[in-house]
């Protein structure tokens, strides 16, 4: 994620946030700009349209854009579309098939943590440069927000474009009741998003097309039945040397469930890095004895060099850990990476430049 700075008055903002806790202006994303904007209602705005806006950003312009939908109905977005542009959502919330009912108990609040981490993962996506379209007829992406009830129960999952989440893994006791059940060491509401978009990418960039093959020979075999892994997984468990060969225990269920993690495994490299970098954070650790600790310096960090990311990972992770340690939490990052698990995160880097249009975008602007 780069670096947001109010245009107003130069607070730096989080992503999430809608209004500047210094200034007090309403704030918008702009995914076009790729900036946080500060907006102020326009002067002359036709009639009923009160959600029009200025973007007062000194490069914007005075561009008019108008709040999405999702925003100012039920402050469930902070993301707008331009004056000119006739669709009521924003990129991001355009992608929904299905919102839960929000008048059901907790449905509303367990909507409005689900659609927030969805904008993080359309940010990396539209970072990138991976194709982002809503789904009409097949070939786009949806996403459905559900609640289980007695009767039809919601599994989350990837089916031909649709992602479906249970609204369930937004309650932070029961995500961290089914971690445990589960023997996970991370499980999180932008984890699942960054998982199951790892589905979608499968159809799109690798089945039927050249990387099949090397795909397969990393892998495995994408033909063997699902159904019959998926139930020696849940009878049986991962095998013994799991940590050898794969990022996760889940991803050796099966070569969809591998490439899935992985995919979702490099979405948390390269957010995290790209903060990083925004931050210009810089590590210099100095160790009482033994081995040199290397240094990094995340601003220049090359993000279309795979051999550069790692090489900053590996510190930076050690710190966020210990750091973490510092204050009795757990491990940020509670995962080891092996050669076999670094060759396939290497492997999703390629397919990924291979459609990247644009490049990748780190640099740090002011919104």
């Amino acid at each position: 994620m780069k670096l947001f700075t109010c245009s107003s008055c130069g607070q730096v903002l989080y992503f999430e946030n809608t209004r500047c806790e210094r200034c007090g202006r309403r704030l918008a994303y702009l995914p076009e700009r790729n900036t946080l904007s500060s907006l102020e209602p326009a002067d002359g705005a036709a009639s009923g349209a009160a959600s029009e806006f200025v973007d007062v950003a000194p490069d914007a312009n005075a561009q008019r854009v108008r709040l999405c939908r999702n925003y100012e109905e039920h402050d469930a977005c902070n993301w707008a579309v331009t004056a000119d542009n006739e669709a009521a959502y924003c990129q991001s919330c355009s992608l929904n098939d299905t919102i839960p009912n929000l008048e059901s108990s907790g449905a509303r609040q367990a909507w409005v943590l689900l659609e927030t981490a969805k904008r993080r993962l359309i940010y990396s996506l539209f970072a990138l440069g991976l194709p982002v379209e809503p789904r009409c007829g097949s070939g786009g992406l949806a996403f459905s927000f559900k609640a289980s009830t007695p009767d039809e129960p919601v599994f989350t999952g990837h089916s031909d474009g649709l992602i479906t989440i249970n609204i369930a893994e937004a309650s932070a006791p029961f995500r961290e009741k089914t971690r445990e059940q589960l023997g996970e060491p991370y499980r999180t509401v932008l984890g699942h998003f960054r998982h199951e978009i790892g589905h979608f990418y499968w159809n799109r960039l690798i089945e039927g097309s050249r990387w099949l093959e090397p795909f397969r020979a990393l892998f495995g075999d994408d033909a063997l039945d699902y159904a019959e892994a998926q139930e020696r997984h849940y009878e049986e468990g991962a095998p013994a040397d799991w940590a050898a060969r794969f990022v996760s225990a889940y991803a050796s269920m099966h070569p969809w469930e591998d490439w899935a993690e992985t995919f979702a495994h490099y979405l948390h490299m390269v957010d995290t890095l790209e903060t990083s970098r925004a931050y210009g954070l810089a590590l210099s650790p100095r160790a009482v004895s033994g081995a040199p600790i290397p240094s990094v310096a995340t601003r220049r960090l090359q993000f279309d060099d795979f051999d550069d990311l790692i090489s900053a990972w590996f510190p930076l992770t050690n710190a966020l850990n210990s750091i973490n340690r510092s204050m009795g939490l757990a491990d940020l990052y509670p995962f080891v990476l092996s050669d076999p698990a670094l060759t396939k995160l290497r492997f999703v880097h390629d397919v990924i430049a291979a459609h990247s249009e644009p490049a990748l975008e780190t640099e740090n602007a002011s919104g």
